[in-house]
Order: structure tokens, then sequence, then C-alpha cells
């Protein structure tokens, strides 16, 4: 096995997952999901793992959202992946043919596609595709799952072309097809938190809970003895001289905090630098991409979103991860808000209390049992750290 640090990983070769992929198919069984997971920890790995090795019955389709910039292209992307999976089972899309040809539509190489005055239809587009294909499936008992990558981006995209509206009857639709729908199942995911973009609608009066019929399930880094069975076989691969191959692969698991993406990064640099797989050389290596200015580890995005998510509140944002990487230990709310108190204008305890619930949900925060705060993964504390110059 090759490192591959950012690149697409042979779905045959992916470590640990097993786990949270039987859970994720059994959930799918209930009901509609939204994953949940801090970037680059694999998780687009994971659902394109679902689609490459299907559980019987389901026929999963995997789809990149972040081109779509409109309702429309995202009902027509929805509609292609159903017309192309009909077809394959010598079925045709009745409902939605019936509404093109309606519409004026013409027909390109078996698909429909829309006049341009008509691009405001997407909700009978959608509707309809989606109304075929669960005809086909209570016929067949095969059933379509669809695997939505970057939808969080697509709805910004959206809010950001054609307004906050069209981006709210996305979701109230999609609601409403599932609620309708008993069979049709859909997995979210994306590098954007979903609830930041639900947030923004609520700012404009979006009162409805579009997502509270799907459940929540994160996906965490990989356990230790993966991320260590992960690192070796990196290692072996890479053909690295290593005299204690344990020792090593132990040292990469731990100071890449069991993450896929780094453990994969450490053992690349290793071999393009020409160094031993040592506990040490393991460390060199570390130390010297965390303050590297090309960011290979792609860590700046934890500190250049915070503007972009938090806005006015940015600055407390800072603050709090400042005092956190600063402590040896962990804070409680009231020394937090003592902190800001002290540093800022910032007074409010309930709206610190969202702030850090937001913090949690973009995995910047954890809480233990007691209920005080410190970083989620010891590797961002440590990069934010040297980064802040604390």
């Amino acid at each position: 096995m090759k490192a591959n640090p950012g690149g697409q990983i042979d779905l045959n070769a992916v470590i640990g997952r097993e786990g949270i992929i039987q859970i994720l198919w059994e959930t799918v069984e209930q009901q509609s999901l939204v994953i949940t997971a801090e970037r680059r920890i694999g998780k687009t790995t994971v659902i394109k793992k679902m689609r490459h090795e299907p559980v019987a019955g389901w026929v999963p389709v995997f789809q990149d959202l972040e081109r779509c910039h409109s309702a429309a292209e995202f009902a027509m992307a929805v509609y292609k992946e159903i017309h192309q999976f009909l077809s394959q089972k010598g079925k045709v899309t009745r409902r939605a043919k019936e509404f093109f040809t309606a519409m004026g539509g013409v027909e390109v190489g078996g698909l429909f596609k829309l006049p341009e005055k008509a691009g405001t239809q997407w909700k009978d587009v959608l509707t309809r595709a989606v109304e075929d294909l669960i005809h086909e499936n209570d016929v067949s008992g095969t059933k379509l799952l669809f695997l939505w990558d970057e939808m969080p981006f697509m709805l910004a995209n959206i809010r950001d072309r054609e307004g906050e509206q069209t981006a709210m009857e996305v979701l109230d639709l999609l609601r409403a097809l599932r609620q309708t729908h008993g069979g049709l199942r859909m997995v979210i995911t994306g590098s954007i938190g979903l609830h930041h973009i639900l947030s923004s609608l609520k700012e404009k009066n979006y009162g409805n809970s579009p997502v509270n019929d799907m459940a929540a399930i994160d996906v965490p880094p990989l356990d230790q003895s993966d991320a260590i069975k992960l690192a070796g076989l990196l290692v072996e691969g890479e053909t690295l001289p290593s005299p204690d191959l344990e020792a090593a692969a132990d040292a990469i698991a731990r100071e890449a905090d069991c993450f896929p993406f780094y453990i994969h990064h450490i053992v690349k640099a290793l071999k393009i630098r020409g160094l031993d797989a040592t506990p040490e050389n393991v460390a060199q290596v570390v130390a010297s991409q965390l303050v590297d200015a090309n960011d290979p580890w792609e860590l700046l995005h934890y500190r250049e979103r915070i503007p972009i998510y938090y806005r006015e509140d940015q600055k407390a944002v800072f603050l709090i991860l400042d005092e956190l990487a600063s402590r040896t230990g962990t804070a409680t709310v009231n020394e937090l808000l003592a902190m800001l108190k002290g540093a800022s204008a910032f007074d409010d305890r309930e709206r610190l209390l969202r702030l850090l619930s937001l913090m949690e949900r973009d995995h910047y925060l954890k809480r233990d049992e007691d209920g005080r705060y410190r970083f989620r993964f010891p590797l961002i504390c440590r990069w934010w750290t040297i980064n802040r110059g604390l």
C-alpha cells in the first residue's frame, strides 16, 4: 500500500471502517442520514465504500453536489441518476417523461432537457423523478440510496445565487419526499456543517426543521489499532527501512491523532526525505510540517473558516481557542465567560453557550463528563498553539 495523501484511496484497501459502515447500513434501513465529521477524516471514502460494496437490496448512487449551483441543476442531476438506474433495469421514468414532454423538453441521448424558460419547474422534475423511482422500487423490491456529498456546499451555492427562499424550498421538498415515500433514503455529508446553512436560513425567518427526521452519525478518526495497522502497511508499502516497525507505526498513529489523511502525509514525508521510519524521525517530520508555510496538511482551514462561520462572534471564538490552547487542562463555561469579559466586551452567558455548542459541532471543542471544555483533537491544539504564537 502506497502513501497517497489527499488522493483517491483504493476502496479495496480502506482500513478500519467496517464498523461505522455497518452502523450506517443498519440505520439506512430505518431512516435517512446526516453524516457529520471533521474534514479530511475520511467521510467521503466511507460513503464511496458503501457504494462500492452495497448490502443486498440496495443500489447506492454517489453524487458530488459541489458542481450544482441552482435548484434546477440539482433536480436535473437527480433525474439523470434515476433515469440511468431505471434504464439499466429496462424501465422508464414515465412521470418525468410526461412532464418534460408537456413542458416542451427535448430528448437528447435518451435524456430529456427542459427549455431554459422552464428552469423554475425544478420541483416538478425532482418530485416526478422520485415518484418514478418509488413506483419501480415497490415493484422490484430494489431500493436506490442517494449518497449526497457536499450537499451543504450546494445549498450555500443556491442560497447565494437564488436566495434563501429557494434554498429553504429545496430542504422542505426533500423532507416532504422522505415523508411521503417511506422507502426513499438519502445520506447527506459535506465539508461545510449543515447546521451553519440552517443557521443562516433561520436568520431569514426559516422556522422549519428540515432534517429532524434524519439520524445524525459522526465519523470519528480511526481506532488506535486500525491507525497503527494503516501506518505499518504504508511504511511497508513504501519500503521504508525501520529498525522497529511496531514502534514507528505507533508513533505515526499517535502523532496523526489517528487521522488517515495525516498518517498518509507522515509516511509520504518520510519517503521524500529518505528517512528511516523511527519514532524520532516521525516526530521530526511532524514538527517541521506543522510550521511549513505551504501548509501541506491544510490546517489553516481551522483558522480561515472562523470569520466565515462565526462572523460577528469570530473574536470570541479566537479568544476561546487561544485560551484553551494555552491551558494545560480544561475550562468551565464560567471560566471562559470570565476570560471573555476581561479581554473583550463579550458579556452574555446564553450567547456563549450557543457559541460553544457550535464550536463542538464544528469539531473544535469537546466536553468531558464534568462539562469542561478542551480541544477535541490534540494535534489541532498543538498546531493552533504554534500558528497563533501562544
